[in-house]
This record gives C-alpha cells, structure tokens and sequence, in this order.
C-alpha cells in the first residue's frame, strides 16, 4: 500500500514537472488536426487552402500563360470569355498539381525536418480532404477546357498525367528538375492551343492545314514553352539545395543530392545561358513589317532579367553554404528574381504589341 501511495506521489510529480507542463498538449494538437481534417471543408478556410497549394507560386506560371494568351490573340483573335476560363484552366492546373505532388510526397515529406510541418505530414489535413480539393481543381481544369473548345477539353489529359508522373520521377532521376519544367511548359502551349484550336481545331496542333504543313506553333510557342521549361528546371535545381542532406537520407535524386552545391550552380548558370537563348530566339524571329519593334524590349528584358539570375545563382549559392539563414535568404531572392522575370517579359511584350498596334491604328 506505501508502494502504491508513492507510485501516485511519483505520478502526480512528474504531471506537475516543468518538462510535462511544456508539453501538455500534443496529443490533444494532433487530435485536434485529425479534427480539423475530418471537418473538411467545413472547418478549413480559404487561407488554409491556399497555403496548401502554395498559390503564391502561381506567380511563376501566370505572366507565361498570358504571354500564351498574347500571342494566340495577336494571330487568330478570341472571343471575350476565353481569357477569364484560360486563368480558371490555369489556376485549377496549379491547384492540382500541387494537390497530387503534397498526397503522393506525404511520406517523404514527414521525414525531411522542413516539410514536416506541412498539412498532411503534420495531420492538419486528412488524405481524404486532399484528394477532395484535387478533384475540385481537377473539375475546374476540365470546366475551363470545355468552355474552351473540344480540342483544349481532349489535351487536358495531357498536363493531368505530366502532373501524377512528377513527384515519382525524383525517387528514380534528376531528371525531375526537368520534368517539372515540363509541367510548367505547358502553360504557355496549353494557352496559345485554346485560342488556336477555335479557328484550326486540331490543326493548331497538328499543323495539317487544307493540303499543306505549317506548324503555326512554331518558332513562337515553341520556344516560349522551351525556354519556360529551362527556366523552371534552373530554379527548381537551386530549390532542392535546402533539402540536399534529407534527400540523401531519403534517397531522393535531386540533382544536388547527386552532385553536390558547385555542379547544381553550373548546371543552373548553363540552363539560364540556354532559356535566354530561346526567348531571345521568340522575339528576334520575326523582322518583317511592323513587328521589327517587337525586339527593341523583349530582347533587353530577357537579357537583363538572364543576368540578374545568374548572378543570384552564382553570388547568392556561394553565400548559401555560410548558415541556413544564409540559404533562407538566398532562396528568397531567387524566388523574387526568378518570379519577376516572366511578369517582366510579359510587360514588354504588351507594351511593344499595344505600341505596333498603334502604328498599324
């Protein structure tokens, strides 16, 4: 009975102790989040949402989907509405690729001490309320299609499988860098097809027009798409070196994994040579008539904005490796650099086409 008496004292002294009042309430958190998930929509607002799918990274892909917009529009014309279902077609494309990249890298993610916090690792979202908000993004995608024409509805397909395709890549190659540039390539193409496709149906794709070949996607679209691949891959090879110890761990193939900070930083620098080439190559194709002006902007811009890339990727990557506060830094401006470079080049491209359009007025 004295035992039992003191095991009780012992009991109520360690509840009572500074290191378990520091800790009182992480059961309770964790079946709060389980909770929170299983109210779904109910109890998750829209912040938590967003955050979920990192809308702000949206950024990267707009000013390329409206470049798509411009170019299509300058060539064939469209019709008021499109616009407004191309930035629903675009946003419901984001939302679910990263839905299906968060579900599919939820183990992963709970093993790498910066992802673990996110919402499925941590149980702040079920599985369930996941795939639920992928397939309201997947419905906004096909919805966007539809209201597009038949052709953009029968390519949605194409973007939904390079998106379920993506997180497994980096479990074999590098190669993942890339593929997600792919992703994001079709951003543009995907934009310039829904206007395209309403006067040449599958011709604007195919390039079988009445009796002859012409791919009209080319050289444009194609390397806009090319060099927003490049562009992607470049910035996304520097966003693994936060994760390049953990993905070793883990047995993740990012490319900095594999081969270290000095080779991510030329490969990064040679990726960026390359996209500037082929925007450089979209905008200095066409000499002829008033279009010799579209030049005189697009080309400064992509190469200013190129420079100012390779030097955050070279100075800000040397840096990096001093602290992990030197890497949030780092990580930040290039994400500023990277982000601004489209919405750049999409700001000289308007200016020049509104100012060739008032030539011709």
């Amino acid at each position: 009975m004295g035992r039992d008496r003191a095991d009780s004292i012992q009991r109520r002294s360690a509840s009572s102790s500074p290191l378990a009042r520091r800790h009182p309430a992480r059961p309770r958190t964790r079946r709060a989040g389980r909770q929170m998930a299983s109210g779904g929509w109910t109890l998750m607002g829209i912040k938590e949402i967003l955050d979920f799918v990192k809308i702000e990274h949206m950024l990267f892909s707009l000013p390329f989907v409206l470049i798509g917009f411009v170019l299509a529009d300058n060539e064939f014309g469209s019709e008021q509405m499109d616009i407004v279902w191309i930035l629903i077609a675009a946003v419901g494309a984001r939302g679910l690729a990263l839905s299906l990249n968060r579900i599919i890298d939820r183990d992963i993610d709970a093993e790498n001490p910066r992802t673990a916090a996110r919402h499925l690792p941590s149980g702040t979202m079920s599985v369930k309320t996941a795939w639920i908000l992928a397939g309201g993004f997947l419905s906004m995608l096909l919805l966007a299609a539809w209201s597009l024409n038949v052709v953009a509805l029968q390519m949605a397909w194409l973007p939904v499988l390079a998106f379920v395709i993506y997180p497994y890549t980096k479990r074999i190659s590098w190669i993942c860098h890339f593929w997600v540039g792919l992703c994001l390539a079709l951003a543009p193409a995907g934009a310039w097809v829904a206007i395209a496709a309403d006067t040449h149906g599958w011709a604007a794709i195919t390039g079988m027009l009445d009796g002859h070949t012409e791919f009209l996607w080319y050289p444009e679209v194609f390397f806009i798409s090319f060099g927003v691949a490049l562009w992607i891959a470049a910035f996304d090879i520097n966003y693994a070196l936060m994760d390049q110890d953990a993905d070793r761990k883990q047995g993740v193939r990012s490319f900095p994994a594999s081969y270290g900070h000095g080779a991510t930083m030329n490969l990064s620098v040679a990726l960026t040579i390359g996209w500037l080439a082929c925007f450089l190559l979209t905008g200095m194709h066409d000499f002829t008539g008033r279009r010799f002006f579209r030049y005189t902007l697009w080309v400064p811009s992509a190469v200013v904005m190129a420079l100012i890339n390779i030097f955050v990727m070279t100075k800000g990557a040397r840096d990096a490796t001093e602290s992990d506060k030197a890497m949030g830094r780092f990580q930040k401006t290039l994400f500023r650099a990277s982000m601004l470079t489209g919405w750049v080049l999409l700001a000289s491209l308007m200016f020049v086409e509104s100012y060739i359009d008032g030539l011709e007025d």
